[in-house]
């Protein structure tokens, strides 16, 4: 299968491109960097850290996607709408792991899906999605009169979105769980007297700092215990891998928008 990587200069980039290497069945196709990157010019396998790849990076998208079969996108939202445009013109496979997405940028995602097999979560890795299908098996237990929930996340001093994807992946299965809207129920800031806490509401609390790969829990608290439901991410490769495992599951899928929860067997949907 031959894959482009977008970002290629980034930490997910250099990651995903070593791993793309060293899997059998994967070819790197191109690597794409923005225009007046450091990086353009050089072998994409050098710049990953490993032995040259005669690929070398690239700021053309559209020459870098014709003859693909397959993109990996953990870029920025503006950037990644450009990506599904050009991906469902090549009719091709679109595997986007992008956090921050408004829904103007959802909206022309779900577009494109319309002609590109477009994987996108918030969070690539099996552990997360598993722990999502629990939570929300967890809100649909524990009744919202007697049951507080909270999701608390930590990151990196270099993230700059807030919730993280992955946080408000874990909110929406609690919100799921519910049977509410995570829009309508969720608490982002607490300041100043904010006066008690509204019964139903997801609350998040958001840390930065470090080098943390990613930390989660979603708390869920009564009077007199409490249940924690958690995922700690200490290998950033883990994302790769989840993202190219959804790369190979949706080249024989139809176009449509699909999650980690599809390729991995664990939507319960119909």
């Amino acid at each position: 299968m031959k894959l482009v990587v977008v970002g290629a200069a980034g930490r997910m980039g250099k990651t995903l491109i070593k791993l793309i290497s060293e899997t059998e069945g994967l070819v790197l196709h191109a690597a794409v960097e923005r225009a007046g990157s450091a990086a353009l010019g050089q072998d994409a396998g050098e710049l990953a850290g490993v032995p040259k790849l005669g690929v070398a990076v690239t700021d053309d998208p559209l020459a870098a996607f014709v003859h693909a079969d397959g993109v990996i996108d953990f870029t920025t939202p503006a950037s990644t709408v450009e990506f599904a445009a050009l991906a469902a013109q090549a009719r091709i496979v679109h595997v986007i792991g992008t956090t921050g997405c408004l829904p103007e940028h959802e909206e022309k995602i779900d577009a494109a899906a319309r002609h590109a097999r477009v994987v996108k979560s918030g969070n690539m890795s099996l552990g997360v999605n598993l722990l999502s299908v629990l939570i929300k098996q967890a809100a649909q237990a524990l009744d919202a009169a007697g049951w507080d929930i909270e999701v608390l996340e930590m990151h990196h001093k270099h993230k700059v979105d807030a919730p993280s994807g992955t946080a408000l992946l874990l909110g929406e299965a609690a919100a799921e769980g519910r049977g509410i809207s995570l829009a309508d129920h969720s608490v982002r800031v607490r300041d100043g007297h904010t006066g008690p806490r509204e019964e139903g509401s997801i609350g998040f609390a958001t840390l930065r700092g470090g080098s943390v790969i990613g930390e989660h829990s979603v708390l869920f608290a009564s009077e007199g215990e409490m249940v924690t439901l958690s995922h700690s991410a200490t290998d950033r490769s883990l994302f790769a891998r989840g993202a190219l495992k959804a790369a190979i599951w949706a080249r024989d899928q139809k176009p449509g928008r699909y999650t980690m929860l599809d390729v991995l067997g664990l939507n319960s949907t119909p």
